[in-house]
């Protein structure tokens, strides 16, 4: 039988943050393949584990996934970890993963610290639906780009984005999305000194500016804000019925989300037309 790819969060700063299950799995597989051997030695040794590591990074990931493979198929359990977090996501491995699904190796997630996750849970910015997009492009035109396609997004947009670029990017949102545009910018996450900005695009750039950005970030930009729909309620009930098939159930329940009021209102006044009709 072939062996487990046991995919391991492991922590984004603060050592503590480690699952006994983690620490256990590790401890347990023949092999683990790390982003970073050298950073993830400290923490193999802080937890006293002395199993054997392997690089496993984007400039070796598509040759380094064959020999793991092989092992898998051999029978050997093997852990995939990044430097920090969840590997996979926005980090190497989904190719190894993908791999192993094809080859019907099995894939087990041990999960645990997420930067991303951790950002969206403190920020106050709307989770009930977000995107993540990864790393913004480096380059400003590219970066610019990006942008204007995600400048009307109705839901919060999650990335990361390095200290260096952190001003550059908040001067290209601030122009492309607004400069009244919610942010939440997270910085330095479980790390002693771990800081969260709330407020405006040019807030966020003129708070920035005071001193050098040093850590990792994760950049949350809010929702654009609700556009006031146009004309009346009356209006745009007498359009969906003219225009569409929907039932008047289902006119009146689009109508109250589109201008954010009471289903029962916009019942009432669907009754008026019902009544004309």
């Amino acid at each position: 039988m072939s062996g487990i790819l046991y995919v391991v969060a492991t922590p984004i700063g603060n050592l503590e943050d480690m699952t006994y299950r983690a620490v256990r799995i590790l401890q347990e597989v023949a092999l683990i393949a790390a982003e970073d051997t050298r950073h993830s030695r400290k923490l193999l040794e802080h937890y006293g584990i002395r199993t054997a590591l392997i690089s496993y990074h984007e400039h070796n990931e598509e040759a380094r996934a064959e020999q793991l493979i092989g092992k898998l198929q051999a029978g050997d359990s093997l852990a995939l970890i990044s430097d920090a977090g969840t590997p996979c996501i926005a980090d190497p491995g989904y190719r190894l993963v993908s791999r192993c699904q094809q080859d019907s190796i099995t894939v087990v997630a041990v999960p645990g610290p997420s930067a991303l996750v951790a950002a969206l849970s403190i920020a106050g910015l709307p989770t009930d639906a977000f995107s993540f997009v990864g790393f913004l492009p480096a380059k400003t035109h590219g970066r610019r780009q990006f942008l204007e396609q995600i400048k009307d997004e109705v839901q919060t947009v999650a990335c990361y984005e390095a200290p260096h670029r952190l001003l550059s990017s908040l001067a290209d949102i601030g122009e492309i999305c607004g400069a009244d545009r919610p942010v939440a910018i997270a910085r330095e996450l479980t790390k002693r000194h771990e800081e969260l900005f709330r407020g405006t695009v040019a807030e966020a750039l003129e708070y920035f500016a005071r001193s050098s950005v040093k850590g990792e970030l994760v950049l949350l930009l809010g929702p654009t804000p609700a556009r006031q729909p146009e004309g009346t309620v009356r209006d745009a009930l007498m359009h969906l019925r003219q225009t569409t098939d929907l039932s008047w159930k289902e006119i009146v329940k689009q109508v109250a989300k589109q201008f954010d009021l009471p289903g029962s209102d916009i019942y009432r006044e669907s009754l008026e037309l019902r009544q004309e009709e």
